[in-house]
């Protein structure tokens, strides 16, 4: 696909982790300037912002680990992960094994009569792997994920009330966390969960990611819209851009998230933000309603893909 020179151009001008992931996806440069590149973003810009937040002392962020939303622990570790950072950063590494072992206990039974919600467990995971953290609270939750599958293919949060419909919010940030397990050379379980990760990502495209298997309409509209960042909401850009991450062969039934795709894109070739997810935040990296330079790379790595 022809990227037209001025949006390189202007993805460059952007952070300093814009611009290592337009090294890194869309230029595929050499792993030497690839990493150097990454390893100046927790000395400026997004990252080195959102490292400034954090309470030395504790290791937290906002004084909590998964609340308050969206400036916790939990959530900016997950932003700080999706940035590209380092993940043998100090800061990281320490506050993503405080919120393993904080978090995750007691294989998960988190009360007498809960669990721990499946999204929550598989942002952990995420975060974990991505670090490449050795513990046994790892398999844990690989565990975890495996016996609470679901006959459809997915997950979702309610498994443990009865649900037996996955959620497509919970299957995709399970799919994003196998995919930083497999990435990362983890070798525990993983030829069952690469049949769970084919079965989980045929449950996304029976839906043509975005659309209910029943009338062809959008499962819900907020679905239909990205707004950057994406926390653990699901939207059609974000299902695509794990289906590229993945290197997934391409599949008629992402057409209509393509075309969806293509039909938001400006007149100068950018995406814009949307509304940003209601919440706390440490700042705003892009103003909803105006281009986004994540928005736009990754929906420049989709169709990079899928040209």
């Amino acid at each position: 696909m022809y990227i037209k020179s001025e949006i390189i151009d202007w993805l460059l001008k952007g952070d300093i982790c814009i611009q290592y992931q337009v090294h890194r996806d869309l230029f595929c440069e050499d792993k030497y300037n690839i990493e150097k590149l990454q390893s100046k973003i927790h000395e400026k810009g997004w990252g080195f912002f959102l490292l400034s937040k954090r309470d030395p002392k504790t290791k937290m962020w906002g004084n909590g680990l998964y609340s308050p939303k969206w400036v916790s622990t939990h959530y900016t570790l997950l932003e700080l992960k999706n940035m590209g950072i380092n993940p043998t950063h100090p800061a990281y590494n320490e506050s993503a094994l405080l919120l393993l072992n904080n978090l995750w206990f007691n294989k998960g039974k988190v009360s007498k009569n809960k669990f721990q919600d499946m999204c929550v467990a598989a942002m952990i995971l995420s975060i974990t792997t991505y670090s490449k953290i050795k513990s046994e609270k790892i398999y844990e939750i690989i565990d975890y994920i495996i016996e609470n599958n679901l006959p459809d293919g997915g997950w979702n949060c309610s498994w443990e009330r009865g649900s037996k419909i996955s959620s497509v919010h919970t299957t995709l940030s399970v799919l994003e966390a196998i995919r930083d397990y497999l990435n990362n050379n983890y070798e525990y379980r993983i030829h069952e969960l690469k049949i769970k990760k084919k079965e989980a990502e045929e449950l996304l495209l029976k839906r043509k990611i975005f659309k209910k298997l029943s009338d062809d309409e959008p499962i819900k509209l907020e679905f239909t819209r990205f707004p950057y960042p994406s926390r653990w909401k699901y939207n059609f850009l974000r299902a695509l851009d794990y289906f590229q991450s993945v290197d997934k062969k391409y599949d008629k039934r992402m057409d209509d998230s393509i075309n969806l795709l293509l039909k938001k894109r400006n007149k100068d070739g950018t995406w814009n933000n949307y509304a940003m997810i209601p919440g706390d935040v440490h700042f705003i990296p892009e103003e909803p309603g105006n281009p986004s330079r994540m928005n736009t790379l990754k929906a420049l790595r989709v169709l990079e893909k899928y040209k």
